[in-house]
């Protein structure tokens, strides 16, 4: 059976200009059996259409925070870095993967940039922004192959028939999150505090995005092996 091609977004070095892949996200996809490919940064609508023409899903990877003008506000005191760059080759990414009926898988920064895509909005900085009697670790003080805490899987969703698990334990690495939720989409998993953890769009061939890293966990956790084996059946 001829393996997939999913295209990988690109990492930005904002110290260097320089593209950057972790091989993490390289290692799942291969796992999966598909043939990962990092795109460019840089690109024009028309190239990007011609590229995305040529693969079967698109994985769009974690990084620095969005730029809060995206989703029309002004920037927070504890908002992180930005890539502009990045910014709008993802968003014009999305754009034109969805005009192709892609199946499309976000990570992290991921999920955060399906739901500004389609119209949603952030919080810039939990710490400050997102209170709760018990404060769950979403910067986990341990490494990234060791999960922090559970996430709560939305019933009749596509992540629920994913993972077949009403609750499954996941890692953690992020400051900020989904606060409004884009029109369209649907939660597919909340974290003990009910913070939007996974989102989903309905009637599309394939479209989730998850705030935990997974392609971290594949290894030795069931749910996120699961989860990139669906993303590359879906891409076949």
């Amino acid at each position: 059976m001829k393996k997939p091609f999913i295209g990988l977004t690109p990492s930005h070095d904002l110290t260097t200009d320089n593209l950057a892949m972790n091989h993490t996200y390289l290692n799942a996809i291969a796992h999966a059996g598909a043939i990962p490919l990092v795109l460019p940064l840089k690109a024009s609508k028309e190239d990007l259409a011609a590229i995305t023409e040529q693969m079967d899903g698109i994985l769009f990877i974690g990084g620095p925070d969005i730029h809060p003008f995206r989703y029309h506000e002004q920037t927070y005191l504890q908002c992180g870095a930005a890539s502009m760059v990045r910014d709008e080759l993802e968003l014009n990414l999305l754009s034109i993967a969805m005009e192709q009926k892609k199946p499309i898988l976000g990570i992290c920064r991921g999920i955060q940039l399906l739901n500004v895509g389609l119209g949603g909005t952030l919080y810039q900085d939990l710490k400050t922004q997102w209170k709760e009697d018990f404060p769950i670790a979403h910067q986990q003080p341990f490494k990234g192959s060791v999960p922090s805490h559970y996430v709560d899987v939305v019933p009749d969703t596509l992540l629920s028939r994913i993972v077949e698990a009403p609750k499954i334990e996941v890692n953690s690495f992020h400051h900020q999150a989904v606060k409004d939720l884009a029109p369209g989409l649907k939660v597919s998993a909340y974290a003990p505090n009910h913070l939007i953890e996974a989102i989903e769009l309905p009637d599309y061939p394939f479209f989730l995005g998850v705030q935990w890293h997974p392609e971290i966990l594949f290894n030795n956790n069931a749910a996120a092996e699961k989860l990139f084996a669906a993303f590359v059946d879906a891409c076949r």
